[in-house]
């Protein structure tokens, strides 16, 4: 992706199932999770580079000991300052590290963080940890989420006598699991003092009946938005609980020792060198639960909905490394070739492809298998006309015929924070990339390169158009292997202004044209009629502005906008269909950024929102 997007968080989890000396025994180290935990972040740092942070329970801790033990840290070194820090306070080059040693213990969790909400600062990076003298109410909580209707949420706890010390979702769900975790214990408390149960074999009996079940579907009930939340208690229960329609990922490996729990399922096969059949995905709806006696469980907290797994995890967010993720991603660009061809008048001999560095390479490998087993049906025809009898000069431009393919795009440099000035960011913004000269006949060859989304367009027309124009192409052609990103996201991309996106500008763009800006004002109305209503009744209207146009239109009028004044090139530009994205992405059907089609009320409300904060000129980050 030409413009990078901020996105989904990144968690990790470990819970092990034996005592600490059986891991210092066997892999020689009582640090065997914490080193897991290492491993997990790292491979999942592309997941959240604003900041970091682990939390660790140890079960064995005596009272007048710690037994909760956190560390964060801001910026892209995060994850090494957190882990630098937590060996510093181990003493990890003494010989003496020991089961009482801090940040040893059974229970770890880690996150990573990306801001999807423009809120930042350490205190706002996870895990997050509610403090109580019980240790059962003590609280850490870490997750990759973005609720929709934090208002509803808030006014609830608020209504139930809360005083919530800031409006975040995060903490929001931190006091309202909290609170229900408060309920629990004093539950079981008043159960078990009538029984007779009193001092530490009362608090003992808490501790070991504590039904987080119960806890999370009570606190979960209004919850609208997609979420993996991951928690632990102080007396060592632990969850992870994926929201009801699978918005956000999250797979688990469980066996004798160990439980793990991670955003992306490569992550946990390499980390714990096991196959990809051994890694289960946590289902919609469900949790996966471990006691405080190492009991584990797979519930259903929620009713599953309608499965609308994001999309642009498989495009994007998640690594290429995945078995199914690497197929799908070729796909993509498999479908992409007759459209292509088109574009091309099916001119593959004066033709080069290419692809925008790095997340798209998997989907240009796929276009190129596309386009081989194109040519390889047009040399089948050209040989079976001759009948048998191939002249050795023909055969052999037959068999000279090939697809053409280069790594012309480079990226350079990256452009710094502090170069702001208009002019001068944007003279130096046509260096980010680079070309490879020689590699198109001038005024002959077609250049087809392909990305995997265009969100704004904004470096295609202040960078990669420019640069490839350089080369003097007959044709510029721009390829996406996701559809036409059209409206805002709600689940934890950084994608919340309608404003922002480059279809719906161009479908603003075409109604101007065509004197049919009546239709935004219809739009308008429409949307504000009902934006007092609950988000329930909320209807998604501002497709209509997308309605009057086809596909190739609005990606006409993107090619025009995007044109930089002087490119001699001709440019076009070729995006995915919605039915070729669910072709290849068939088990992972969220697609809202493309059709609209919200999966949970809130994300109506969030487009509703977002449309009238462009027509009244107030387009802010976010407005749900």
């Amino acid at each position: 992706m030409t413009e990078t997007l901020k996105h989904e968080c990144g968690i990790a989890m470990i819970r092990l199932l034996k005592p600490l000396e059986y891991y210092h025994q066997k892999y020689g180290s009582y640090l065997y999770a914490l080193n897991k935990l290492y491993l997990l972040m790292e491979k999942q740092h592309n997941r959240g580079q604003e900041g970091a942070g682990l939390a660790c329970v140890k079960l064995s801790s005596q009272p007048g000991e710690e037994y909760i033990f956190r560390e964060r840290a801001m910026g892209t070194n995060a994850i090494h300052e957190i882990f630098a820090n937590v060996h510093a306070q181990i003493g990890q080059y003494r010989e003496d590290i020991t089961q009482e040693s801090p940040f040893v213990g059974e229970l770890y969790m880690g996150h990573l963080r990306y801001s999807t909400t423009g809120k930042s600062g350490i205190s706002y990076v996870h895990p997050f940890l509610r403090r109580n003298n019980w240790k059962s109410r003590n609280l850490s909580l870490c997750g990759n989420f973005n609720l929709t209707n934090v208002d509803e949420v808030f006014n609830s706890i608020v209504s139930d006598g809360q005083h919530p010390r800031i409006y975040s979702d995060t903490f929001i769900m931190l006091e309202q699991i909290g609170h229900e975790l408060d309920q629990e214990n004093q539950r079981l408390y008043d159960r078990y003092k009538c029984e007779g149960f009193q001092g530490r074999e009362l608090t003992s009996k808490i501790e070991e009946n504590i039904d987080m079940v119960r806890v999370l579907k009570r606190a979960s009930e209004i919850w609208d938005g997609g979420y993996v939340i991951c928690g632990m208690t102080g007396s060592g229960d632990s969850f992870a609980f994926r929201d009801p329609h699978g918005i956000r990922p999250a797979f688990y490996y469980t066996d004798d020792e160990v439980v793990v729990v991670a955003s992306e399922r490569p992550v946990i096969q390499t980390v714990m060198n096991v196959p990809m059949d051994k890694v289960c995905e946590l289902e919609p709806g469900n949790g996966i639960l471990v006691n405080k006696q190492g009991e584990v469980s797979v519930t259903e907290i929620q009713e599953p909905l309608n499965y609308s797994a994001c999309s642009f995890e498989r495009i994007y967010f998640s690594r290429g490394s995945d078995a199914d993720i690497y197929q799908e991603r070729k796909q993509l660009g498999r479908l992409l070739c007759e459209p292509i061809l088109k574009a091309v008048n099916y001119d593959l001999r004066h033709t080069v492809f290419s692809f925008i560095p790095n997340t798209a390479e998997v989907a240009f490998y796929g276009l190129l298998e596309g386009m081989d087993q194109y040519l390889d049906t047009v040399k089948k025809q050209k040989l079976l006309s001759y009948k048998g009898n191939v002249p050795e000069s023909d055969l052999e431009e037959i068999l000279r015929m090939k697809v053409r393919s280069e790594k012309v795009a480079i990226k350079d440099i990256k452009l710094r924070t502090f170069i702001a000035e208009g002019n001068t960011r944007n003279d130096l913004a046509t260096h980010v990339y680079d070309v490879t000269y020689g590699t198109i006949e001038p005024k002959i060859d077609n250049l087809v390169v392909i990305d995997d989304s265009i969100v704004r367009g904004t470096t295609l027309k202040q960078s990669i158009i420019k640069i490839l124009d350089r080369l003097q192409p007959k044709k510029i052609v721009i390829v996406s292997s996701s559809p036409q990103i059209r409206y805002p996201d709600c689940y934890g991309i950084d994608m919340s202004r309608m404003g922002e996106f480059i279809a719906f500008k161009a479908a603003v763009e075409l109604l101007k044209e065509q004197e049919r800006e009546d239709i935004l004002q219809d739009v308008y109305l429409k949307s504000k009629a009902q934006q007092h209503l609950p988000k329930e009744q909320i209807v998604n209207y501002v497709r209509e502005i997308y309605a009057p146009f086809t596909q190739e239109d609005i990606s006409k009028q993107i090619a025009r906008m995007l044109t930089p004044k002087g490119t001699h090139a001709e440019v076009e530009l070729v995006f995915q269909t919605l039915e070729g994205l669910h072709a290849a992405i068939p088990n992972h059907s969220g697609d809202w950024y493309f059709s609209g089609n919200y999966p949970t009320p809130g994300g109506n409300r969030l487009v509703n929102n977002a449309f009238i904060n462009f027509m009244e000129g107030a387009d802010e980050k976010r407005s749900v």
